[in-house]
């Protein structure tokens, strides 16, 4: 079957638009072949600082022919009927439509529309340039006199078609007064001649001889290797970042390692300051002394071209950069040292953090309120937390922070300990901002807990208050992460908070509006799902113990979620659950008939049967038994209390008709319904359960 090989030439790509470019390339591609009937095994797309490409394997030849009856109007209906009818279906006039009868509808006009198969290389001539017109580029330009924006000026296409037994075919289309061909470049510098492809082997062999490489992944492979290699035989080890080598492996075509070094001297720095300068400044890797930990004073860069001089130049060209770059850190350094961390405050009072939340100083005012709050929940002295909360945000004005706003928290820590704060303060003022993603750990030390809540806390009652809330998949205040943080300090630390009080202690609105303090519960509601759906969890038995009053105790929530999931899976949880609905299906038909709420004990006297009379009997002894169970916060005693329903349950719609005809009767069995649903929502909505 044929291939196909695609690729579009251009001036440099931004390296952090590459892959996805690449990615949107081939769904563009497969999508448009696929919506015009054209089938194909496998496609790969791949991009390099000059290319985007793509090759799609086992294509069909063409679009098989098609034929579609399309229903219309009765014959004799209005004019407006039979125009709307003619222009879906494409049609000159109605005479080019067909009449068929009905027995019931009567007559009634057929559209049949028939398309003819058409040659893949003609449907792709034909896609191809609405394509590149329209690529979803995150920003675009023009040049020249021409109207098409592509990210940097497009220079050449290639389009090739055909089976790998013969030589294929250049599929004739034009974009802009770009042509495409079979002719490609290779290396800007080491190899800028044009050169003939046919297919994708032979395409990837001739780049690689022109000193390109095709896929990024090996080029990220290349650099790795060859850079462990280079700090191996140094004694020294390479401090992996996988970001950086993405970012590299986007910038070069040929990836050449070269190791350079610097003054011992601005070893005094922190490692981290060392590896930011050197990572934002000039985009190389740092290599780490296994012997101390530290870090060394040598890097590694990663050049473009095979240099006639080994790569003299470009490293000394990289060392003085280097160099004028760690001695302004070093004056950042020893500048920010001068003054210590409280000092800084007062410039926080001028540094706005949202103009409806006032200043970041006010925040610190109310963070500080907020960890001695939180700190004896969770095992942290009162006044530590204060402290840490004080200073957590005091490196925001520091000189370091201000060039390398990744280093927040970081430099705070470091700041601190420097200064002889207590050890936990100083660890709080870094961890406070954790968990920054699904992969980072959650702050352990009491102290920083208290900090890190008093922190996401107050973010999101500020913006709920303000009514600043995530919408779609916009959410610029990172409001979702935020509550995941809380959810995940919460669950991993094993913390019995009531959420409610504390976001009410973060923000007065929250507790003065209780609509407000309720969707902001459900907000959790919802990242607890998330959470716990890639757990394994369900989300309906989520929603289901949310559901009941004052449900704000997290791990509470976690523990009866899963001691309810447990419950469920056996034979009596799945049998009461199906009991449970049909009482609610019930009870649904009655209310909505009469239009009230069933309530009320049944009374006694009109308990007239044996399994009426067990059932009633069994709800009281269940409640009693469920209500101590969960006094002591045993769910699983509480479910098997639960499950102790499931036998009189099943023998009440046996043996009993519930709608009988004395209405005393039936209002009583009724009531005895309701009770089934009143004993189950002590542990959660059983209305809520899929099932």
């Amino acid at each position: 079957m044929p291939d196909l090989l695609l690729e579009l030439f251009s001036e440099e790509i931004p390296a952090r638009m590459q892959r996805r470019a690449a990615e949107n390339l081939k769904q563009l591609v497969t999508d448009a072949l696929v919506d015009q009937g054209v089938t194909y095994e496998g496609a790969k797309a791949f991009a390099t600082p000059r290319r985007l490409a793509l090759h799609i394997a086992g294509l069909t030849a063409g679009s098989k022919p098609t034929r579609e009856e399309r229903k219309g109007p009765r014959v004799g209906a209005p004019e407006k009927a039979l125009e709307g009818f003619l222009r879906g279906a494409g049609l000159a006039s109605i005479d080019e439509a067909q009449v068929a009868s009905d027995p019931k509808k009567g007559d009634f006009y057929v559209a049949v529309i028939e398309k003819p198969g058409r040659a893949t290389p003609e449907i792709f001539a034909e896609i191809m340039p609405g394509i590149i017109r329209g690529f979803p580029w995150p920003k675009s330009m023009r040049w020249g006199s021409g109207s098409l924006r592509w990210v940097r000026p497009l220079h050449s296409i290639v389009a090739t078609f055909g089976p790998e037994t013969e030589e294929p075919e250049v599929i004739p289309f034009e974009v802009d007064g770009v042509a495409s061909s079979n002719i490609t470049r290779g290396h800007r510098f080491l190899a800028p001649d044009a050169f003939e492809v046919r297919r994708l082997e032979d395409y990837a062999d001739k780049l690689e001889k022109a000193k390109v490489v095709l896929d990024a992944d090996r080029r990220k492979d290349i650099i790795a290797n060859d850079a462990r290699n280079r700090a191996m035989a140094l004694g020294l080890e390479l401090v992996e970042d996988e970001g950086l080598l993405e970012e590299v492996a986007g910038l070069v075509e040929w990836p050449v390692v070269l190791v350079g070094s610097f003054e011992e001297a601005f070893l005094e720095l922190p490692d981290e300051v060392i590896r930011l300068t050197i990572r934002a400044n000039q985009k190389c890797f740092v290599l780490r002394n296994p012997a101390t930990g530290r870090l060394s004073n040598r890097f590694v860069a990663v050049s473009n071209i095979e240099a006639a001089d080994g790569g003299a130049t470009i490293i000394a060209g990289n060392e003085k950069v280097i160099r004028a770059r760690l001695s302004d850190a070093r004056f950042f350094w020893e500048t920010d040292l001068k003054a210590p961390l409280e000092s800084r405050l007062p410039k926080l009072d001028s540094v706005v953090f949202h103009e409806k939340l006032g200043t970041q100083g006010a925040r610190v005012n109310r963070l500080e309120a907020l960890a001695r709050e939180i700190a004896p929940l969770v095992g942290a002295d009162a006044e530590k937390a204060g402290r840490a909360a004080r200073l957590a945000k005091a490196d925001l004005p520091t000189q370091m922070v201000y060039e390398f706003p990744e280093l927040q928290g970081q430099m705070g820590r470091t700041y601190a300990q420097m200064q002889g704060e207590e050890p936990s303060i100083a660890l709080a003022i870094e961890d406070h901002y954790k968990p920054q993603g699904p992969s980072d750990a959650v702050p352990a030390d009491p102290v920083a807990i208290a900090v890190a809540l008093a922190d996401k806390l107050d973010l999101l009652a500020g913006f709920w208050a303000i009514d600043e809330k995530p919408t779609g998949s916009k959410d610029p205040f990172a409001l979702r992460r935020a509550a995941l943080g809380v959810i995940r300090i919460v669950l991993e630390n094993g913390l019995r908070l009531a959420l409610e009080s504390l976001l009410a202690h973060a923000n007065p609105a929250t507790a003065k509006a209780s609509p407000l303090a309720a969707d902001l519960l459900a907000f959790f509601a919802d990242r607890l799902k998330v959470h716990l759906r890639e757990q394994g969890a369900r989300h309906d038995l989520i929603d289901a113990v949310f559901a009941l009053e004052g449900q704000d105790d997290l791990l509470m929530v976690v523990r009866r979620v899963e001691a309810l999931g447990a419950f469920l899976a056996t034979e009596d949880g799945a049998n009461l659950l199906a009991g449970v609905k049909r009482a609610a299906n019930i009870l649904r038909a009655e209310e909505k008939k009469d239009g009230e709420e069933i309530s009320g004990r049944p009374h006694a006297d009109h308990l007239a049967e044996k399994a009426e009379i067990d059932l009633a009997a069994a709800i009281d002894t269940a409640r009693a038994d469920i209500r101590e169970a969960l006094k002591d916060e045993d769910f699983a005693r509480a479910m098997t209390a639960l499950a102790g329903l499931r036998a009189p349950v099943d023998r009440f719609f046996d043996d009993i008709l519930v709608n009988a005809d004395d209405a005393d009767l039936r209002l009583n069995r009724l009531r005895l319904l309701a009770e089934i649903r009143e004993a189950t929502l002590e542990i959660a909505d059983f209305s809520r359960i899929a099932g």
